[in-house]
């Protein structure tokens, strides 16, 4: 399995499961000044994680692009990036 394929599979599951599929946020957050990058999978959920409604709904899922830093050190070595998508099954 490709990594293509397995996005595919990640949001087909979850959306037969009643989860609305919602984009990847950018990297760079427009709304946000408090960081530079998007770094985890809930970041551009905040807001409804604090509780205001999402337009989707309560069940979401989603690939967000994500840039860490904070180990740029060890990027080399087999289990250390900067850049990775992380796969996210949300219930608001």
């Amino acid at each position: 399995m490709n990594a293509n394929q397995l996005r595919s599979k990640f949001l087909e599951f979850f959306k037969s499961k009643g989860h609305a599929v919602i984009k990847s946020a950018p990297l760079i957050p427009d709304n946000d000044p408090t960081v530079l990058f998007t770094t985890a999978g809930m970041h551009p959920l905040v807001p409804y994680l604090l509780g205001a409604p999402h337009p989707l709904g309560k069940r979401l899922c989603d690939v967000q692009k994500c840039i860490r830093t904070g180990d740029i050190d060890e990027v080399g070595d087999p289990v250390h990036l900067t850049f990775f998508e992380m796969l996210g099954n949300w219930s608001l």
